[in-house]
C-alpha cells in the first residue's frame, strides 16, 4: 500500500473498494483512511466491536467519540459526517488525501475548505484487485458453484416441462414463464448462500438482446439464454455462468450458432494465458465466427452477430478489470479471474451465449466452471 494517505467514505455493502479494504460488511457509509500505510476505520457504536474482530488489520476508532469532540468544539451545533471526517484527518495530521473517483463531491469541497488537499486517483483505486489471491480464488469458485446450483435447478425444471398449445411449456400443468423459471433459479441460489439479482432467462427473439432479462411464457424449440451471476452473501464475491438451451429440437441455424459459440469459446480458452493481450483473445473468437459464416453487422438500426466483448474480470464486482474486448489495452496476467462468454445474436431467431469463469495461469487458463454445455434438453 502506498505511503500517501488514502481515503474512502462509503459503505462496504455496495462499494467494492471499501469491502476490499476492510474485508467486512457495513451497511451505512463510514470512514476508512491510511496514515503512513496503516489502515484506520472510524466506526459507529453498533459496528465498533464487530469490526475490531473482523477487521483486525485496521485500527478501529470510535465515531461517537470523535463526534463528541467536534460537538464540544462547535458548542453543540449539529455535527455532520464531513465535520467528523475533517476532525479525524486533522487529529492525525493528514493534510493531503487520495480518493477514488466515487468520492462524494460535497465531502471533497468541505475538506478543501479546511485546507486539506484532495487528490483524485486516476484508474483503479486498488490496482491489486485485478490479481486474485488464493483465498479470493476460493471465494470466487464458491460463488461459481452457487451459480451452477441455481442453473442446475433451472435446467431440471425445463427438462420436466412439457410442450402444450403453441409449443408453450408447462410445468406441473401450469405455464412455465421466464419469471417462474427465474424464481426457481434464484431460490436455489439463496438456499446455497448466494444473492441473485437480475438473473436472465430470455427465450426466442428477446434473447437477441444480450441484457434482456426475459419475460412471459417459455416456448419449446427456441433458444433460452440463462445467465446467472450470484453474489456470495458471506464474502461478497461474484460468480457468473451462462448457458443456452432448447427444450426439444433446435433449428439447424440455432444448432450452427451453438457449435460456433462452443468452438469460439474453446479456441479463446486455449489462447488465454499469462502475457497475452486481452484484445487478441477477443479476435480469436471473431475469427471463428467469420470462418463459420456468422457475420457481425447492423440491421434495421440494431447490431447482429457478435457485438460485445468476449469477457471481463470477476471478483468483488461482477464486471471489473481486466476487460477483454477488441479495444482493450490490457494484458492477461497470472491471477486474473475472467469470464469467456462469446455469443451470437440475430433478431429473427434469438441469441446463443456460453459463459465460463477461468483462472489465468502462466501457461494456460483453468476453467472453474463445471456445468455441462448441452443445447437440446
Amino acid at each position: 500500500m502506498p505511503k500517501d494517505s488514502l481515503l474512502i467514505v462509503a459503505d462496504s455493502e455496495r462499494n467494492a473498494d471499501m469491502l476490499y479494504a476492510v474485508k467486512a460488511f457495513v451497511h451505512d457509509p463510514f470512514i476508512w483512511f491510511t496514515r503512513k500505510g496503516r489502515p484506520h476505520i472510524v466506526a459507529s457504536d453498533p459496528d465498533f466491536d464487530r469490526l475490531r474482530k473482523e477487521a483486525r488489520h485496521c485500527r478501529v476508532l470510535s465515531y461517537s467519540r470523535q463526534e463528541r469532540r467536534v460537538e464540544r468544539g462547535e458548542r453543540g451545533s449539529n455535527v455532520s459526517l464531513g465535520d467528523v471526517l475533517a476532525a479525524v484527518l486533522e487529529e492525525h495530521r493528514i493534510r493531503k488525501v487520495t480518493v477514488p473517483e466515487s468520492f462524494p463531491l460535497g465531502l471533497a469541497r468541505l475538506l478543501r475548505s479546511r485546507r486539506i488537499k484532495v487528490k483524485l486517483a486516476h484508474g483503479p483505486f486498488f490496482p491489486d484487485r485485478a490479481w486474485k489471491s488464493i483465498d479470493e480464488i476460493k471465494k470466487i469458485n464458491a460463488a461459481v458453484v452457487m451459480a451452477e446450483v441455481g442453473l442446475a435447478e433451472g435446467l431440471h425444471a425445463l427438462r420436466r416441462a412439457k410442450p402444450g398449445k403453441g409449443k408453450r411449456l408447462f410445468l406441473n400443468h401450469a405455464p412455465l414463464t421466464a419469471e417462474k423459471l427465474r424464481s426457481i433459479i434464484d431460490t436455489a441460489i439463496l438456499q446455497a448462500g448466494g444473492s441473485a439479482n437480475h438473473t436472465i432467462v430470455a427465450c426466442g427473439r428477446p434473447s437477441s438482446d444480450p441484457h434482456h432479462r426475459g419475460h412471459g411464457p417459455l416456448v419449446g424449440g427456441e433458444p433460452i439464454v440463462i445467465d446467472v451471476f450470484p453474489r456470495s452473501q458471506r464474502t461478497g464475491y461474484f460468480g457468473d455462468v451462462t448457458r443456452t438451451v432448447v427444450r426439444g429440437r433446435a433449428s439447424e441455424f440455432v444448432r450452427g450458432m451453438f457449435f460456433a459459440v462452443v468452438e469460439a469459446q474453446t479456441c479463446a480458452m486455449a489462447a488465454a494465458r499469462h502475457g497475452v493481450p486481452a484484445a487478441d483473445i477477443h479476435r480469436v473468437a471473431e475469427s471463428v465466427f467469420r470462418r463459420r459464416g456468422f457475420r457481425t453487422s447492423r440491421s434495421n438500426g440494431r447490431m447482429e452477430g457478435f457485438f460485445h466483448g468476449i469477457g471481463h474480470g470477476v471478483g468483488l464486482e461482477i464486471h471489473e478489470a481486466p476487460r477483454i474486448n477488441a479495444r482493450s489495452q490490457e494484458t492477461l496476467r497470472t491471477g486474473h479471474v475472467v469470464t469467456l462468454e462469446p455469443g451470437l445474436y440475430y433478431h429473427d431467431i434469438g441469441g446463443v451465449r456460453l459463459e465460463d469463469v477461468v483462472l489465468i495461469d502462466k501457461k494456460s487458463a483453468r476453467n472453474l466452471t463445471k456445468v455441462e454445455k448441452q443445447l437440446e434438453i
